[in-house]
């Protein structure tokens, strides 16, 4: 039986480097895969897939009114689907985590779904929250803080290099906008202790 797989972290833990592994992994074995990340991610430059070590590859983009249920079944009728791979998950609507569900336990087609679990404010994203809730598995990966502990926060930081408290919860960036640090250090850098 499929599952639905969501594997989190915070920004620099290598989740799309894992999901473009396990998209290799299926297709050297001869099996059909299908990519899909968020369209308002506009960093790569030809490749909507991109990792920091320099994997990339194609993918179809998902919106907030993509029917992700509907558009793998029509790829499906083409072509056999072994795996369904998401980046950017945190970014699907409620209605899209469930269409990824029913893909698991209807269509028997594997789902792994990878994205940041909270934003830089701490708080989760709407994708995420539903994935933890509902997910068959769910598999945290880790990035390093600069003290050595596991960072499991995104502070998001100006053009100067200071911590950003407010604004909207989505600002595409990399490395120039967020660091991922520890819960101790997060909290440091926003002077928030609860």
């Amino acid at each position: 039986m499929a599952k639905l797989y969501f594997y989190y972290a915070s920004m620099n833990a290598g989740k799309s480097t894992t999901l473009l592994q396990a998209d290799f992994n299926y297709r050297e074995r001869g099996m059909g895969t299908m990519l899909w990340t968020a369209a308002l991610d506009d960093r790569s430059q030809g490749q909507p897939i991109f990792s920091r070590i320099g994997l990339e590859a194609g993918a179809h983009l998902f919106r907030e009114t993509t029917n992700l249920w509907e558009a793998v079944k029509a790829a499906q009728a083409a072509q056999p689907i072994a795996c369904v791979l998401v980046d950017e998950a945190q970014f699907l609507t409620r209605e899209q985590v469930w269409q990824l569900a029913r893909l698991a336990d209807e269509a028997n087609i594997p789902v792994l779904c990878y994205g940041l679990r909270t934003d830089f404010q701490g708080e989760l994203f709407s994708g995420s929250a539903v994935l933890l809730g509902i997910a068959d598995a769910l598999v945290e990966l880790k990035a390093v803080c600069y003290c050595g502990r596991k960072a499991a926060m995104n502070l998001r930081v100006d053009d100067d290099g200071a911590p950003v408290k407010a604004g909207a919860q989505t600002e595409i960036g990399g490395n120039d906008r967020y660091v991922a640090l520890c819960r101790r250090h997060f909290c440091e850098a926003l002077s928030f202790h609860g």
